[in-house]
């Protein structure tokens, strides 16, 4: 003779195991979402930090002849500023230094560093919060040796 299976005590209709999980796995996205927004804010300041120190380099090698050293460094850093601007990057949170030679001169380096502070957690529509981080990039160029105007003798 067959029996009929039993049935437990306790049934376990209507259970559902491991939903305890989904607020963590929530957790761990949002978390994750989080990471990869700020470490694509860095990556985007250090291009943006190397565009104005290029930007600001080139102008300060190919400055007219008769500027003294701060008038070329203003011109300079004007277009510094406009490229950081370009980017929608606000100017209290950027910073240009120059290594420079007295006056452009033939063969002379320019050396410049830009600098990007990145709020530490950026949310998308809302903003960046916190002191953040400083990125820095750094361009070197050198002032043409066949320009016209300026002192010095050819390199080498």
């Amino acid at each position: 003779m067959i029996r009929p299976p039993r049935r437990a005590a306790h049934p376990e209709a209507g259970q559902v195991a491991g939903i305890e999980i989904l607020p963590l796995a929530l957790l761990i996205f949002v978390v994750g979402s989080l990471l990869l927004v700020n470490a694509w804010a860095v990556v985007d300041a250090k291009l943006i930090a190397s565009d104005a120190a290029a930007a600001t380099a080139r102008a300060y090698a190919e400055v007219p002849a008769d500027l003294d050293t701060e008038r070329a460094w203003a011109f300079a850093a004007a277009a510094g500023q406009d490229a950081f601007a370009a980017a929608a990057v606000p100017p209290d949170r950027t910073a240009l230094r120059p290594r420079l030679e007295p006056g452009p001169l033939r063969c002379g380096r320019v050396v410049v560093e830009a600098t990007v502070r990145v709020p530490r957690i950026v949310l998308p529509w809302i903003g960046g919060f916190g002191d953040g981080i400083a990125v820095h990039a750094r361009h070197s160029r050198l002032v043409d040796p066949f320009r016209d105007g300026l002192d010095g003798t050819t390199c080498g």
